[in-house]
């Protein structure tokens, strides 16, 4: 069984949580996170010390109490430091490109692909091949990463698209004459 949701979260110097009946609201110094509060989920604050509680054990609750205890942690995590992601672009011809707040990609496609930037997050392109994905929710990096990926993913053949910078991909065999 998780204990997750039992273990307390420390409130750095900065953060403001403040919390009803509805929802919890995270600000710091990088921005502000809300999210809605899980039914049967209580939430205590004694001084820099955040901890979320439950009302009774039945399984669905159990799950929701580490639920909000994980997204409130990541709110944390997100006003202080931020969160990013690393995509790398692998292929001959294949570049990308922000001007604004459009990402244009050039994958091997007949057309370049035209991705607009969502409010909260920030994409940044190094050397035409090396995207950084970043922003404080993690939730949306995560979400916006994923969908840039998707538009070329890793060829298993050759190795070319967009992926992770730490994926592995294992490469197999093509055809023998």
């Amino acid at each position: 069984m998780s204990r997750v949701g039992n273990a307390p979260i420390s409130i750095p110097n900065g953060v403001k949580i403040e919390f009803d009946d509805e929802s919890v609201v995270v600000s710091g110094p990088k921005g502000k996170l809300t999210q809605r509060r899980v039914e049967f989920v209580g939430f205590n604050q004694d001084g820099d010390v955040f901890s979320v509680s439950r009302d009774n054990d039945t399984r669905q609750v159990r799950a929701n109490h580490g639920l909000m205890r994980s997204l409130v942690s990541n709110m944390v995590t997100g006003v202080t430091n931020g969160f990013s992601k690393k995509l790398e672009i692998r292929g001959v011809g294949y570049r990308a490109s922000v001007s604004g707040s459009k990402l244009t990609m050039n994958l091997g496609y007949s057309h370049p692909i035209v991705f607009a930037i969502p409010s909260g997050v920030d994409i940044k392109v190094d050397k035409n091949t090396f995207l950084i994905v970043s922003g404080i929710d993690k939730q949306q990096v995560g979400q916006v990463a994923a969908n840039i990926r998707s538009y070329r993913k890793p060829d298993h053949y050759k190795g070319k698209g967009v992926r992770y910078v730490d994926e592995y991909v294992r490469l197999k065999a093509g055809k023998t004459s």
